[in-house]
């Protein structure tokens, strides 16, 4: 079994300070965010920014900001950045941060039901997306919420628009109108995943209350996970968390009690195809 990858989502577009006092907005805050989550065993930095009032964007200067103030504070951690953003933003603006040259990025393999909202992701669009992380040399994270998307995700990759080896998906699991968390939806998320590819990595995020089971199932069947405000605002049912890091150190925490080591960066570069670099 590989040694496990720890990816920290340390802010999303959704959740906000009433409901997490502690989520990080400024780059400042991401930083300080992604050293702490670094130190409790977290590898990858899954990355959304913020304004200063804390609203979502897409803005290439904020994300410039913050992925340079990872960068210093971190050397050689993994930036994957969103290019999803908030619900309804402009598709260039999504594409746009592709071009500050992040590890990797978000490719989202379709259009779903997202709460109140719809979170649209239009086959032409996802094919564009696909082409624009060639033409930049970022490597993609898929990002699949219900079964389906993993025939969509085979079909672009036998046609040529997603030629990265090996391949990295991650399941995203709960969303409201998206496949729930279940451990026997896991496995059979993890089951039609390999008919298919069988030479890629995988993880999962569970949101809310399924971060929990989904994890369990990831560590004992060679999955990987992630953690992060972005998912999940609490520690306990209606205990707030305190930091990303401490959601990060609990995975790790019993990963090392059931006997799965933690990725380093090199291994975790190696696992994900990514070249390596300076780090700590």
């Amino acid at each position: 079994m590989d040694p496990l990858i720890i990816t920290a989502a340390i802010t999303g577009a959704e959740t906000n300070r009433k409901e997490q006092p502690n989520l990080p907005i400024t780059p400042e805050d991401q930083a300080q965010a992604a050293r702490d989550c670094y130190v409790a065993g977290a590898r990858v930095i899954h990355l959304h920014v913020r304004e200063d009032d804390g609203s979502p964007t897409q803005r290439l200067e904020r994300f410039a900001d913050s992925i340079n103030a990872i960068r210093s504070a971190v050397p050689g951690i993994i930036i994957q950045i969103s290019t999803g953003g908030a619900i309804g933003e402009d598709f260039e603006k999504r594409i746009a941060p592709l071009q500050l040259k992040p590890d990797m990025g978000t490719l989202n393999a379709g259009t779903l039901n997202f709460g109140d909202d719809i979170f649209i992701n239009h086959p032409k669009d996802i094919i564009r997306l696909a082409e624009a992380f060639k033409k930049y040399n970022v490597v993609p994270e898929i990002e699949v919420y219900e079964s389906g998307m993993i025939d969509v995700v085979c079909h672009l990759v036998k046609n040529g628009y997603i030629t990265h080896s090996p391949l990295h998906v991650q399941f995203v699991l709960g969303v409201p109108g998206g496949m729930s968390g279940k451990p026997r939806n896991v496995m059979y998320m993890i089951d039609h995943f390999k008919d298919e590819i069988p030479a890629a990595t995988w993880a999962v995020a569970g949101i809310g209350r399924w971060h929990i089971p989904v994890s369990m199932v990831a560590l004992v069947t060679g999955g990987h996970i992630r953690v992060g405000f972005e998912d999940n605002i609490y520690y306990h049912k209606n205990a707030v968390a305190e930091s990303n890091a401490q959601l990060v150190a609990r995975i790790a925490r019993i990963a090392h009690e059931i006997g799965r080591p933690l990725a380093d960066l090199d291994q975790t570069r190696q696992l994900l195809g990514l070249p390596r670099t300076e780090s700590l």
